[in-house]
């Protein structure tokens, strides 16, 4: 919190906006990404627990813990490396390299509110949860922004 200057003011007031904000957007069968950076204490058993949806992690910088352990908290399955969805997409925590000769568009955390990033653009989109409001973001939603961009 206190890097990013996020609007809370505590971790429980935030982590309790972000569970809100996820039951009101995904639904128990909606399948999630998250792009890293789950979690840092010890209780992200007790969270997945209260989350909505079948939920697949790529791995961040903070997710330091086994991937069995991230299973046995309630992960459908952990990535430590990018992964490529519908031939298109890279999921990643942190931004890839793309460029418009490359068939692909990224889709990444890790930056959170950095301006030195733009939120999207033709081949990427940032879903650092600053820049979603602290929402899960529709991937409907992402594809018509990037869609707009061309």
């Amino acid at each position: 919190m206190k890097y990013e200057n996020r609007p809370f003011l505590n971790a429980e007031e935030m982590n309790s906006a972000i569970i809100g904000n996820w039951n009101s957007t995904v639904g128990e069968n909606d399948t999630v990404f998250v792009l890293g950076d789950f979690g840092a204490d010890d209780n992200e058993k007790e969270i997945i627990e209260r989350l909505n949806g079948r939920i697949f992690l790529v791995k961040g910088n903070h997710d330091v813990k086994s991937n069995s352990y991230y299973r046995s908290c309630g992960m459908c399955e952990v990535y430590d490396c990018p992964i490529i969805i519908e031939g298109f997409w890279i999921l990643s925590h942190e931004p890839v390299y793309v460029n418009t000769n490359m068939p692909y568009a990224n889709l990444f955390g890790h930056v959170h509110a950095n301006p030195i990033y733009a939120d999207f653009s033709e081949q990427h989109f940032c879903v650092s949860a600053e820049r979603i409001e602290y929402t899960p973001i529709e991937f409907e939603k992402i594809k018509q922004a990037i869609k707009s961009r061309k």
